[in-house]
């Protein structure tokens, strides 16, 4: 495997495992969706809010499976 995918994957699982955390978190699902909309941010990914809820969506569904 080549480095630059190596490290991608490790940005890929890093980002995900944020994600899962923040889900499984015990807030209500509106601030859960906030702190996951500011760390997108502040990793220069911008969603707008209907992206942002079929992303946690998606995210939910396969934490189900």
């Amino acid at each position: 495997m080549k480095p630059l995918h190596i490290i991608l994957s490790v940005i890929g699982g890093a980002v995900a495992g944020a994600a899962i955390g923040l889900l499984l978190a015990p807030e209500k699902g509106e601030d859960t969706r906030k702190q996951i909309t500011k760390f997108l941010k502040e990793k220069g990914i911008t969603l707008k809010k209907s992206q942002m809820e079929d992303l946690v969506d998606e995210i939910a569904d396969e934490l189900k499976k």
